[in-house]
């Protein structure tokens, strides 16, 4: 979000002297062989391998690459789009060119979110390690710089964009065609009247510090300015006092108020002289309300806050269905990168679905389709390398096996060596257990279809086997081949003998799970299925998921990768709740929203009501429940700032509307939307009250969407951010907007202000 300041100077201008901080990054070797610009082959497969012409842009951020067949035509990306730099035959296509390729010239540009990741040779092993280094100082530049730099880096891009000339001025006509591109619609006669007030030299253009003018004047917040207007004695700074009234009456933050004022004076006062008098500028309120302490976020839920020592069953686990995938269930491409895309998005349990290999060593892909094979031995490498990188918690391997005996003993053999101590082959104290481990335990749980023996019987030092374990293995076995489930018609005993706590068993209803089921036993049951049991037995299921684990997979007819609505799960307790994380989408948002908080570790404590086994708890009719309080949420939205372009046509401007979405119990599923602005993603104002009632707080997600308004089709989206009730802020807040891939679009935002109460 662009809050008030002035600029530092931008780097690339002519005539400038470059602030100490750009200074040291521009002098630096590696990043002047990359604005020099290298010749590097792109390579998408072992056939093809093209060179292009890469270099980075005077900005310090954008990377411009051509094929020079190309003429003018070119490409561009932003190092704020990158997440990270591999060195070396990191990915799967230059492993398959590593006999061509030595590892010393190869690198790999890895995306945020669900991007492809761009693989790159470079001419010598020098000119690779000055691009290793070079994106890897960028990227912890932009990723470090704070509220100010950010603010410049924004107002010299813009400069950039505007001066077509670069003879670091900006004219009328410039100035005109900037307007188009930051997405606002203005007469010409305001536009000559905004310029006019910059241009202090009367000269006709605008130079760097008359274009700091012209843009505080564009970005100007009057709603800002207003609530600071409501508190300020003088209408020209807030003392401690106006502050601290201002967070206990607007931001409801009660006794913490005092002491939390003078803490966000020394954190967002730009002024030095203002914070040695204690006071406030209007200037440190804006980069206040900008900040992630400013946001709809709870900041104290951002990091680990639940209680992680109860049952895994006790929580809800970020999951992912057939994690091999890239693309669709019938063709698309299998591969080791949706692993890694899926793990560093919190996913804590992944799925493998294995089949013979014909050179003796087990392949994953799914069965019976024309998607691709990888080898399983791999994914597990990748496993050990990235399962532990977001979260510290446990990663659940969800295997289905239809591998022939020899290969299960092949993946029970790769399943030991690369994983190792990491991987959980004996009970955590020895006991049979009464109910599951804590997810404090850093480890690689195996759970699976068509792999278990006699779970729960693997004792530290020895091999023990209950005789009613083993009839009841046997009947389950029978059961199996009734069913066809499996072409395995045997199972490996060192396979099976991994798989330590979730035994994977059929379910035959919740009065026999009520009276049969062990804590170690685990049903699988199709989103169909689960979806009908939660209408018709909400209370039965709610009660099954307190004493053990259920997982939910969606529909075999979703052969082109969709999603069903995760929330229906949930509702009930299931724990397990397989998405196809490969699918951007309403149930992928709701799922990193539910998960974002708990430090976006995969695993979040479900209420309290839903982990008590003698709940009567009924997502139908939840006013049933004990303690049942309905709440009303109130949400004015104001404003919204620096909307994305969504047709990149030169002088389309978007009409945005904002629609906030209610996930939850059935009562609470609700949609409420503004009006739409006219030819305004700048700045628009809508001033518009929203207003819900909230059955079941703990269960309810909120989502905020952007969206382009069209009377004539659908509207298009711009953005989005979902997030649990319970982690709401009230208050005036800044809402920081994602985009579909569910990556960040700074600066757009949108400005609330949120009222929460009980229902009279």
């Amino acid at each position: 979000v662009l809050c008030s300041g002035t600029l530092q100077q931008c780097s690339y201008l002519p005539n400038q002297a470059p602030d100490s901080r750009t200074y040291s990054i521009r002098d630096d070797p590696h990043v002047n062989v990359m604005m020099a610009g290298s010749t590097l082959r792109k390579v998408k497969s072992r056939s093809w391998k093209k060179q292009r012409h890469f270099r980075l842009l005077e900005d310090g951020l954008t990377i411009w690459y051509k094929s020079r067949w190309a003429g003018k035509g070119h490409s561009t990306f932003s190092v704020t789009e990158l997440e990270a730099v591999r060195e070396g035959h990191q990915s799967e296509v230059l492993q398959s060119i590593a006999e061509e390729f030595s590892a010393d010239l190869c690198f790999t540009l890895v995306f945020h979110g669900r991007q492809g990741n761009l693989d790159l040779v470079a001419e010598s092993p020098e000119e690779a390690r000055a691009w290793i280094q070079g994106v890897r100082k960028l990227i912890h530049k932009a990723q470090t710089m704070d509220e100010k730099e950010r603010l410049d880096q924004w107002v010299c891009d813009w400069f950039q964009k505007a001066d077509k000339n670069k003879d670091g001025k900006m004219n009328f006509k410039e100035v005109r065609k900037l307007l188009k591109m930051m997405n606002v619609e203005m007469n010409e006669e305001h536009a000559l009247h905004l310029f006019t007030m910059a241009d202090k030299s009367e000269s006709g253009s605008l130079e760097i510090e008359q274009f700091v003018h012209f843009y505080k004047i564009l970005t100007q917040r009057d709603e800002v300015w207003k609530v600071f207007q409501d508190y300020s004695g003088d209408g020209e700074k807030l003392l401690l006092e106006e502050l601290e009234n201002f967070l206990m009456i607007e931001q409801q933050e009660g006794g913490r108020s005092a002491q939390h004022s003078q803490e966000l004076i020394d954190r967002y006062e730009p002024s030095e002289t203002a914070k040695k008098q204690g006071v406030m500028s209007l200037d440190g309120f804006q980069m206040y309300l900008c900040s992630q302490e400013g946001s709809i976020l709870k900041p104290e839920h951002r990091g680990i806050y639940q209680d992680m020592n109860q049952p895994l069953n006790h929580y809800s686990i970020s999951s992912s269905h057939n994690t091999y995938l890239l693309e669709d269930q019938l063709r698309g491409q299998s591969s080791l990168e949706a692993y890694i895309q899926a793990l560093k998005r919190g996913c804590r349990c992944v799925e493998v679905d294995s089949w013979d290999g014909s050179d003796g060593e087990p392949v994953v892909y799914h069965g019976h389709t024309l998607t691709s094979k990888i080898l399983f031995r791999d994914i597990i490498s990748t496993l050990k390398e990235y399962a532990f990188k977001a979260s510290d918690f446990p990663v659940i391997l969800s295997l289905e096996n239809h591998c022939g005996i020899e290969q299960q003993t092949v993946m029970a053999q790769h399943l030991r060596h690369i994983l190792g101590d990491t991987l959980l082959t004996t009970l955590l104290d020895g006991q049979m257990p009464q109910q599951l481990p804590s997810p404090q335990v850093r480890i690689c749980l195996v759970v699976g279809d068509h792999l278990s023996r006699s779970v729960g019987m693997r004792r530290k030092g020895g091999r023990e086997e209950r005789q009613e374990e083993r009839r009841e293995r046997e009947r389950e076995i029978e059961r199996e081949r009734e069913n066809s489930c499996t072409t395995a018609s045997k199972l490996s005993r060192e396979l099976s003998d991994l798989v330590v706590y979730c035994k994977s068993v059929h379910f035959h209803g919740f009065e026999h799970a009520r009276s049969h089921s062990k804590c170690y036993e685990m049903s699988s049951f199709s989103e169909s299925k689960a979806k009908r049991l939660a209408k018709e037995a909400g209370t039965d299921f709610v009660q099954y998921n307190t004493r053990q684990l259920s997982r939910i997979y969606p529909s075999g007819l979703r052969t082109d990768s969709s999603n069903y609505n995760p929330q229906d799960m949930w509702n009930v307790g299931c724990q397990i709740v397989a998405l196809n994380f490969q699918t951007a989408g309403l149930e992928m948002d709701l799922n990193d929203g539910l998960f974002r908080q708990n430090s976006c570790c995969g695993y979040v404590l479900k209420p309290d009501f839903m982990r008590d086994s003698s709940t009567r708890f009924s997502p139908e009719r939840p006013e049933e429940r004990q303690g049942y309080i309905p709440l009303r949420l109130s949400i004015q939205v104001i404003s919204g700032q620096q909307l994305p372009k969504v047709n990149q046509k030169e002088g389309s401007i978007v009409d945005p509307l904002v629609r906030v979405e209610i996930y939850g119990v059935p009562q609470d599923q609700a949609k409420e939307e503004t009006s739409h602005i006219n030819n305004n993603g700048f700045n628009p104002l809508w001033n518009e009250t929203l207003n819900f009632v909230i059955h079941t707080p703990e269960l309810a997600l909120v989502r905020f969407v952007v969206e382009d308004y069209d009377k004539a089709s659908r509207n298009d989206f711009i953005g989005q951010f979902t997030l649990p009730f319970t982690c709401i802020q009230a208050g005036y807040r800044h809402i920081h907007l994602l985009s579909k891939d569910g990556t960040a679009i700074p600066p757009s935002s949108l400005f609330i202000n949120i009222s929460i109460s009980e229902l009279k």
